[in-house]
């Protein structure tokens, strides 16, 4: 993948990244996380190449994959780059460290003698603290002795330290190395400079024996793990080159945010680059669903992950409650010393359902009864805590608030920027609020853990509970939520119980839930793909009609490829299937024009209006459940469905997708091939194909 010079690149092993600008540099920065970051820590804030003094321009740069970038550089501008003599090549890789090749080369007729320096520093910034530009508490030092260079930070007993070393002699001070050199003619020069972070929490320990955040892998053991990931994915044929690379991208990414929790020791996919390089509830819950046809091996450590960490009693500054399932696990000095409640924080309403929903349908898939009778305790915990704490007013219906209003998360939908939530005049209502889509899930949680506690648990009687249970949440859902004169349901209920009457994509995530009447489905499904909602690649976030519509809004306008995937897959639960199909290909010819890489959410612009999907600013990428899109679309579109230990394939190709093939599809079936085909597709016998992901 080629990039633009004035692109921010990154690249990453798990949750240690790097992020630079075109030409490789680091500068310090509190607008976006640039610098070498682990565990939460930026551990180099400041990395730039001189050649005499003179910043250099970048001729290309060559993302070779996730993991390591090689950059061609000149000295000065692009202006200067037509009678330049020298040239330099960064080659970068994350194995364990952070590693950077220099070669420095001569194309002139004499010898040169140049001055290399790189400019290097460290300011241990938590990722919090880059978003909020907080003055750090503790001490920091540059310690240059031995020929390395090693900042160190310590505040009590939390230490962190970089180790920076080269491979070739160095003037080193405080603030970098430089390289006196001298090249012949023709000829070369290279060093490899080495960093490496090291890490200790508050457990007490001698600061000698600090412990590396990662394990050193050469680049052939990361090349040879990533191959086989990406091989025991299924292999997709297909006519469409947009969906081919769609998926291509999305497994390639989900095993580049693949990272080894420090807590315990279970390999995890992070939620997304910069921001949310750890554990999520909420998302791994949506990324596991997502990839559970094509990747089952990334399900179980999230499942077993999260029912460890289950909450086990009252904590209101981490809005931690008995049953409920974490919303987000940090690492930071801010997490270490309680000005941030992550250790983890519980913070959302939707994860503790979405546990269960979870756990059966990987059952469902995998046949793995084992995991679910390990887990019967957190299992009935969850749903416990639905009844409980969850049912705050005693409606029935789940409402959430935040126990702490200085650090916790106001909204806890995954919606949850403060403003996502509104009327349709754009008032914003009080809390305790219950959004649409968490009785959905509530109900959806219900009905899996009642086929549980019946074919797993044999427990009879707590299944009929939870399905009459069911029943009736379903019947007064349909009574409360919906708009009559709207054809609609209400985004929310309001701490009164009266409608946060916004029209939103939430509605969507009820037909996935399957609570939505089969009378009211059509109704859905026309909002859904009318023009308010469906901006031509996706279904927005909110409609155009709406009081806080901003198609560059967060949560208020901008089109989410995750929100688009479960909204087809809720689609053509009910059977709308043609409905389905028009969203799966609208965020394919999206993921086409993003290199095959979706991004977190891109702007709500109406296709007809920008013929592009328009970027948004600050949209993560990868992002973990915008990389496992692609492949709930594709599930969706060849109609999978584990049924009774078997593989149920009914699919529905829209035209222009032509012929697809997915096979080797895992499950408890072994293995199975699918094949769908769009009516307008000619059989051409020349598929492309993803076997040989590189």
């Amino acid at each position: 993948m080629r990039s633009t010079v004035t692109d921010l690149i990154s690249i990453l092993d798990g949750n240690t990244f790097v992020v630079s600008d075109g030409r490789g540099d680091i500068e310090e920065s509190f607008d976006y996380p640039m610098g070498l970051f682990s565990f939460d820590t930026r551990f180099l804030s400041t990395w730039v190449l001189t050649l005499d003094g003179q910043r250099l321009g970048a001729l290309s740069v060559n993302e070779e994959n996730s993991y390591a970038t090689t950059y061609f550089l000149v000295a000065g501008e692009p202006s200067h780059y037509v009678d330049a003599k020298i040239s330099v090549q960064r080659q970068r890789v994350i194995n364990g460290s952070f590693e950077e090749t220099l070669s420095v080369r001569n194309h002139g007729t004499e010898a040169a003698e140049v001055t290399v320096r790189v400019e290097m520093a460290a300011d241990f910034a938590d990722l919090f603290e880059i978003k909020n530009a907080q003055r750090k508490q503790g001490t920091a030092t540059a310690d240059t002795s031995g020929g390395a260079l090693r900042f160190v930070y310590r505040r009590e007993k939390f230490h962190r330290e970089v180790i920076i070393t080269s491979s070739a002699e160095a003037r080193v001070d405080a603030r970098g190395m430089t390289f006196a050199i001298r090249i012949e003619p023709h000829g070369e020069w290279q060093t490899r400079l080495r960093a490496k972070a090291r890490i200790i929490g508050a457990n007490g320990r001698d600061f000698r024996e600090s412990v590396p955040l990662g394990p050193d892998r050469p680049v052939p053991e990361i090349r040879d793990e990533r191959r086989q990931f990406l091989e025991s994915a299924p292999t997709l044929r297909c006519d469409s080159e947009a969906l081919l690379l769609a998926y291509q991208r999305g497994i390639r990414d989900l095993a580049a945010l693949r990272y080894e929790s420090i807590t315990l020791g279970m390999r995890l996919v992070a939620a997304g680059l910069p921001w949310f390089m750890t554990l999520f509830g909420r998302d791994s819950i949506f990324t596991c669903l997502q990839a559970l046809p094509f990747l089952p091996g990334v399900v179980k450590p999230t499942i077993v992950m999260l029912a460890g960490l289950q909450g086990s009693h009252l904590d209101d500054f981490r809005d931690e409650e008995p049953g409920k399932i974490l919303h987000e696990l940090r690492y930071g000095e801010l997490v270490g010393f309680e000005e941030q409640p992550h250790s983890p924080y519980y913070g959302s309403a939707d994860s503790t359902p979405l546990f269960v929903v979870l756990l059966d349908e990987y059952e469902r898939w995998t046949g793995d009864v084992d995991l679910v009778r390990r887990l019967e305790f957190p299992t009935r915990a969850a749903l416990d805590w639905i009844d409980n704490y969850g049912n705050m007013l005693g409606t029935g219906y789940i409402y959430y608030k935040t126990r702490n209003p200085e650090t916790g998360l106001l909204n806890q939908c995954w919606k949850d920027s403060p403003d996502a939530i509104s009327y349709h005049d754009g008032r914003l209502p009080c809390y305790p609020l219950a959004t649409c889509e968490l009785q959905g899930y509530a109900y959806d949680a219900k009905m899996r853990g009642a086929r549980l506690a019946r074919e797993v648990w044999d427990d009879p009687a707590y299944a009929e509970r939870l399905e009459r249970e069911a029943a009736e949440l379903k019947q007064r859902f349909n009574r409360d939520f919906w708009i009559a004169d709207r054809e609609c349901y209400a985004t929310a209920l309001d701490r009164d119980g009266g409608h946060v009457d916004s029209l939103s994509s939430n509605m969507g995530r009820l037909l996935w839930s399957r609570i939505v009447d089969e009378a009211r489905a059509p109704a859905v499904a026309r909002h859904l793909l009318g023009p308010a909602l469906f901006s031509g690649w996706g279904v927005r976030t909110l409609a155009t009609t709406e009081g806080r519509y901003n198609p560059i809004g967060y949560h208020v306008g901008t089109v989410w490829p995750f929100d688009n995937s479960i909204i087809a897959w809720g689609l053509a639960r009910y059977g709308f299937r043609h409905e389905a199909g028009q969203i799966a290909a609208g965020i394919i010819d999206a993921a086409r024009d993003f290199g095959g890489r979706l991004p977190e959410a891109f702007a709500g612009f109406p296709r007809d209006q920008t013929n592009y999907p328009v970027e948004y600013p600050t949209a993560c990428s990868p992002q973990a459940w915008s990389a496992g899109a692609p492949l709930l679309l594709l599930r969706v579109l060849l109609g999978l469905r584990p049924h009774d230990g078997h593989l149920i394939i009914d699919p529905h190709v829209p035209e222009g997708l032509g012929r697809i093939e997915l096979l080797d599809i895992p499950g408890r079936w072994g293995t199975i091939d699918a094949l769908g085909r769009a009516r307008d597709s000619v059989d051409t016998g020349r598929l492309l194909s993803s076997r040989g992901l590189p």
